[in-house]
């Protein structure tokens, strides 16, 4: 069975998103986290974002799509997150790896749909999370990009063949009409599709 992130970043209030996301079988609330630089669009600024995350039961699982990754993980260090992803296209990204494990905080590498998968696999014994963006991050409605699929099926067979206890994640497009690509995935991030219908998060699980 899968486990479920479901991203709140719609329309509308994102606490009462986060409260109706409280009340259902989903594993992980995901914050998407964004700082204009790394990605054009900005928003959740610390001090929001530590506002959502406590207002949140599930495990918090937060994605940072910024450049300096180090304010937000020294903020969340103090509140109730279970991990912290961040990107592989970043500078100093063992010292940031260092440092959010040093919090106990699970950590998560992110790769972008044109970065060749190969190159996170040296990272690999270092974390707990590689989340395969199969979608371009920081835009909403796009499709699944097809590319995403042998990315995951490679991890997965590196990841079995090597014993490594690591979660596959995929983020973007995540619907029932992609289900059948995403099998070998451990963790799925879907946004409106799961909170037009919350029930769908049990197709999700079983899939």
């Amino acid at each position: 069975m899968k486990e479920v992130s479901i991203s709140f970043l719609k329309e509308g209030n994102y606490k009462e998103h986060i409260k109706k996301i409280n009340n259902t079988d989903a594993d992980y609330i995901h914050f998407d986290v964004m700082d204009g630089k790394f990605v054009e669009k900005k928003n959740l600024p610390v001090k929001e974002l530590l506002e959502l995350v406590n207002i949140s039961n599930k495990k918090n699982d937060v994605h940072l799509m910024v450049k300096n990754p180090l304010k937000y993980i020294e903020a969340l260090s103090i509140v109730n997150v279970n991990n912290i992803t961040i990107h592989y296209e970043i500078e100093n990204l063992n010292k940031y790896i260092d440092l959010i494990k040093s919090y106990g905080i699970k950590v998560g590498l992110a790769i972008n749909p044109e970065t060749d998968v190969d190159k996170i696999i040296p990272y690999l014994n270092k974390i707990n999370i590689v989340l395969v963006m199969s979608v371009h991050p920081g835009k909403s409605g796009q499709s699944f990009i097809e590319s995403s699929v042998d990315k995951i099926n490679k991890l997965r067979e590196y990841i079995d063949d090597n014993n490594l206890n690591v979660k596959i994640e995929v983020d973007g497009g995540v619907c029932d009409l992609v289900l059948d690509k995403t099998t070998n995935a451990d963790i799925l991030v879907s946004a409106s599709y799961l909170l037009d219908d919350l029930s769908r998060i049990e197709l999700l699980k079983n899939s």
